[in-house]
């Protein structure tokens, strides 16, 4: 469960970076996490490439896509970049799904890739134990995390901010919103690519249902939306609410009703774009600020006065 929690955190944080600050909606982004399974699966399983090279020419190559499906898409206005992603993410997955092998590249197909177990070997990315993995997914967390934080707080970081807020208002300021948005989508696909290589090995089998399918994009979506998209820790806080809440409804009730966590997702979004729009940690910010108040903190009285005041 703690793997899965910190796991879907790094996801989300990482969707987070272009969805969230440069407020461009990305629904595919699935797509990313399957380049870096393959990669780097295909690379240890038929050329003994170890894994942790492979993340690494994973992560470069969903970069590359990333940029390439952002170059004509942000030239335009309105929901285009959310479409192009499901309709890439789709081409992915029924591609892969339905390709036995492209020159000596064995995709499998829907069948999948088995990856070999060698035994506890962490030069291979393979551990016998989980608490290696839970190690392995919390550092690449605390990365991700600190990444997302130096990411907002700099130049960059206000420039999607700006972006996200109104795209017009940033150009005339002089914001050459094309390139910082590519600069992120690139950055946002890279991270997700590492991430692929980590669901692999820690699964030890990949297939397109899996990895690349449309309902993982949407989790991924769905988590960072509801903790807060555009805050460091908002996607944190979703996938502290909705990780136990999958898990759960997948073992009491996936054999009877599968999919039924989808469900339970598409309930408590409803309820958050509802009735808290920033998502629940906007919740957990306004009450902070005002135990901080109650408890007299000279900063947010004088904050408070000045906004009284004006």
């Amino acid at each position: 469960m703690f793997i899965m929690f910190l796991f879907n955190a790094y996801l989300a944080s990482g969707w987070n970076i272009i969805s969230g600050f440069a407020g461009q909606l990305s629904l595919g982004h699935a797509a990313f996490v399957g380049i870096g399974a393959y990669t780097s699966t295909i690379l240890f399983v038929q050329w003994g490439i170890s894994p942790w090279i492979g993340m690494i020419f994973g992560g470069v190559i969903a970069a590359i896509f990333g940029w390439l499906i952002g170059y004509p898409v942000f030239k335009l206005r309105g929901p285009y970049y959310a479409l192009a992603t499901i309709a890439y993410g789709e081409i992915i997955r029924i591609f892969i799904q339905n390709t036995k092998a492209v020159g000596p590249i064995e995709l499998k197909g829907a069948e999948g890739i088995l990856i070999p177990f060698k035994g506890s070997s962490p030069a291979l990315f393979q551990f016998e134990t989980k608490a290696a993995y839970y190690y392995v997914a919390l550092a690449m967390f605390l990365l991700v995390l600190l990444l997302s934080y130096k990411i907002k707080n700099s130049k960059m970081g206000y420039y999607l901010s700006a972006i996200g807020n109104d795209q017009d208002a940033a150009e005339s300021l002089g914001v050459n919103t094309s390139k910082m948005k590519l600069t992120a989508s690139a950055i946002s696909a890279f991270v997700m690519a590492l991430g692929g290589t980590f669901y692999a090995q820690f699964l030890l089998y990949i297939n397109p249902q899996g990895v690349l399918s449309g309902d993982f994009s949407t989790e991924i979506a769905v988590i960072g939306i509801i903790g807060g998209e555009g805050t460091v820790f908002g996607p944190v806080l979703g996938s502290l609410i909705l990780t136990p809440l999958s898990e759960l409804t997948r073992i009491y009730l996936g054999g009877r009703f599968a999919g039924v966590h989808l469900l339970a997702y598409g309930l408590i979004l409803m309820a958050v774009v509802t009735h808290i729009p920033h998502g629940v940690i906007g919740t957990f910010s306004k009450l902070y600020h005002r135990i901080l108040l109650k408890l007299g903190d000279p900063v947010v009285s004088a904050k408070t006065g000045a906004g009284k005041t004006l």
